[in-house]
């Protein structure tokens, strides 16, 4: 380990000898001294001194930005960060990905910038799911900005499923509109189905029964949603949901189909309530007819909204 540290020592020396300028020599040598101060830093961390290695890898990206070699200094920012959450401090390594995210924009590699804030929300996740929702919705902008929708949707599940987490349901009914509308708009239809029922749900546990109907009338419009399998459960749900038919609910959420979606999702199904928390009453039939009412005394059927289908 000793001679791990004398070792890295050596290639500061050295990289501080490249940065000094002299008579004959007008101007530092910003890449020696880079590749110098990466030696040192590889050094700090096989001695396990993380502290050094990182000042090492703060060092060498001065040196690349010095010399405007922008995609390598965000490198080494990155390397920076991740000593520092071998160090257990997560804040402070999300800073130094975050900064190497914008110098990876301005050196014309988004896609790169995008990947970096996804590792970013991967990390700090256990610890800030806000953080995390907010690096993945950065990430998913700039992977839209690019047209590389498919990327950006993936991020943008992620961001709606943490928000639901945190029963954040305002913020998550506008995440889950956005990534049906991507969906839509790559031709993903059976996902758009999935994300129609996470919608539903939302709207439910936030009270807005009209926004759930509306959401599922709105579906109607996208290819194979009417009558599918999605759609007649999500009519079956609202239905219950409206008349506090407490089985029915219960039947439909704890159906396959809802069961079986992300965690999340399977979670706010299972946990649905309706108001009241009623049961529908079975009809009792009149003594003496069999059970069949020949009709002179009942009274005439409502209309249900929910007969033909919402669609």
């Amino acid at each position: 380990m000793a001679q791990k540290i004398n070792e890295a020592h050596e290639h500061i020396a050295k990289a501080e000898k490249y940065l000094k300028t002299s008579f004959m020599k007008w101007k530092p040598d910003y890449d020696s001294a880079a590749s110098e101060y990466a030696k040192a830093a590889v050094a700090f961390k096989n001695a396990k001194q993380l502290e050094e290695a990182k000042e090492a890898y703060l060092q060498e990206a001065e040196a690349h930005t010095n010399n405007r070699a922008l995609f390598h200094a965000a490198k080494a920012l990155e390397q920076a960060g991740m000593m520092l959450k071998d160090m257990q401090r997560l804040p402070e390594a999300i800073q130094y990905i975050e900064r190497a995210s914008m110098m990876y924009v301005e050196n014309g590699t988004p896609d790169t910038a995008a990947m970096a804030l996804d590792r970013a929300g991967k990390l700090i996740e256990p610890v800030d799911l806000s953080k995390a929702v907010d690096l993945y919705q950065r990430a998913a902008s700039v992977f839209e900005n690019e047209e590389r929708l498919r990327q950006a949707v993936e991020l943008l599940g992620k961001a709606s499923r943490l928000l639901v987490r945190q029963k954040k349901f305002d913020e998550a009914t506008v995440s889950l509109q956005k990534e049906k509308n991507m969906y839509r708009d790559i031709e993903n239809y059976p996902t758009c189905f999935k994300k129609t029922i996470a919608q539903v749900l939302v709207h439910l546990h936030r009270g807005d029964y009209v926004a759930a109907d509306k959401c599922v009338r709105e579906s109607c419009s996208i290819p194979g949603f009417s009558g599918s399998e999605d759609c007649v459960a999500l009519e079956q749900l609202l239905q219950g949901y409206d008349q506090q038919d407490e089985d029915q609910v219960s039947r439909v959420c704890n159906s396959p189909l809802f069961r079986y979606m992300d965690n999340d999702y399977a979670k706010l199904a299972l946990s649905l309530t309706v108001p009241g928390g009623g049961k529908k009453k079975k009809a009792v039939a009149a003594p003496g007819d069999g059970g069949v009412n020949g009709g002179a005394d009942r009274p005439e059927e409502e209309d249900d909204e929910y007969a033909g289908g919402l669609c």
